[in-house]
C-alpha cells in the first residue's frame, strides 16, 4: 500500500480574545479553518505558513511560535494529513486583496463562539489548536529547521 501523509500548515492567530477564521467551501459545505494549507515545493514550514495566511485571509502576519505538530486522518476520505502549526500575531490588513477561490470571506470569533459551532468546523483540529494556544503551549520558532 502506497502510503504518504500530506503536510500541512495552520495559523491561529489571536487579537485581543478573538482569533482569525477563514470560511471555506469544502465537500460540499462552508466551514471555519484556521488559514491553512499544503506546503509547496522549495518552500520552507514558515514560509508556507505566512503565504497560506496572506492568500487566505488578505493579513501580513509575524509568526510568535511553533504551537504544534498534528496528525489527522480525514474521516471522509482516509488522507492522512500532518499539521504543522504555527501561533501569529496580525501586523497589516489588506481588505482589497483578493482572497483564494475557496474563501468566501474571514471572521474574527472568540473561543466560546468558535466551540458553540462545532459543525461548522472543517476538523476537530479547529478547536484543539485553538485551545493548545489558550493553554501556552508554544515551541520556539528555532525548532522549525529549513
Amino acid at each position: 500500500m502506497d502510503w504518504q501523509p500530506h503536510i500541512t500548515v495552520a495559523t491561529v492567530i489571536e487579537d485581543d480574545g478573538r482569533f482569525l477564521f477563514v470560511d471555506e467551501f469544502k465537500a460540499g459545505r462552508m466551514v471555519l479553518n484556521q488559514p491553512a494549507g499544503h506546503l509547496e515545493a522549495k518552500e520552507s514550514l514558515r514560509e508556507a505558513a505566512l503565504r497560506e495566511t496572506l492568500e487566505e485571509t488578505g493579513w501580513e502576519v509575524e509568526l510568535t511560535g511553533l504551537l504544534g505538530i498534528y496528525l489527522y486522518t480525514a474521516p471522509s476520505n482516509g488522507v492522512t494529513y500532518q499539521r504543522v502549526c504555527f501561533s501569529a500575531r496580525p501586523v497589516r490588513h489588506d481588505p482589497a486583496r483578493e482572497l483564494d477561490s475557496d474563501i468566501s470571506g474571514i471572521t474574527w470569533l472568540t473561543r466560546d463562539e468558535l466551540a458553540a459551532q462545532p459543525e461548522r468546523w472543517r476538523s476537530e483540529l479547529v478547536l484543539r489548536c485553538v485551545d493548545d494556544y489558550l493553554a501556552g503551549i508554544r515551541g520556539s520558532l528555532e525548532l522549525v529547521r529549513d
